[in-house]
C-alpha cells in the first residue's frame, strides 16, 4: 500500500520537507520585511499601498500588509507541514495564489491604489518564479502516490 503519508524518509514525506522549507522561508522573509537595515528606507514602511518606499533587500517593495502575508503563508505552510496531503495542498494552491498575484502585478498600474499590497518588477517576477516552483515541488514530490491518506 502506498501512500504520501508512509512514503517517508526520517519520518516526514519528502512534500511534507518542502512544506516546511517553503513555510519557513516565508516566515523569515516577513520577519526580515520589518527589520532596518535588511528593509531599506524603512522610514517610508507604510501599512499598505503603493506609497510604502520600504524595500527588502533593496529590491523588493513591502508594506506591513505584504509583510503580514508572508508571515501567513509561512504559517499555513508549516501547520499544513502535518500530513502529506496538506503539503501538497499548499503548494499546490500556494502556487496557484502567487501565479495570480504574478498575473495581477503585471496588469495592475504600480502607482495606482489597485496597487495595495504592494508589487513591482522584482516581486512580480520573484511571484512567477514562486507560483512554478511551489506547484512544481508539489507535482514532483507526489508524483506516483495515491491521495488516500491523512
Amino acid at each position: 500500500m502506498t501512500t504520501m503519508n508512509n512514503t517517508r524518509t526520517a519520518g516526514r514525506a519528502n512534500v511534507q520537507k518542502a512544506s516546511m522549507v517553503v513555510g519557513a522561508v516565508f516566515l523569515l522573509v516577513g520577519v526580515l520585511g520589518f527589520v532596518p537595515g535588511i528593509t531599506s528606507q524603512y522610514d517610508q514602511l507604510q501599512f499598505a499601498g503603493h506609497h510604502s518606499g520600504a524595500m527588502l533587500l533593496g529590491l523588493f517593495q513591502v508594506s506591513v500588509l505584504h509583510n503580514i502575508v508572508h508571515l501567513l503563508f509561512g504559517v499555513a505552510g508549516l501547520a499544513l507541514a502535518r500530513t502529506a496531503t496538506g503539503s501538497r495542498s499548499y503548494l499546490l494552491f500556494g502556487g496557484a495564489i502567487y501565479l495570480v498575484l504574478w498575473i495581477y502585478g503585471l496588469v495592475v498600474d504600480q502607482e495606482s491604489a489597485g496597487n495595495f499590497v504592494p508589487l513591482n518588477g522584482f516581486d512580480n517576477w520573484l511571484h512567477l518564479l514562486l507560483g512554478i516552483g511551489m506547484i512544481a515541488l508539489a507535482m514532483i514530490l507526489t508524483k506516483g502516490r495515491t491521495n488516500r491518506a491523512r
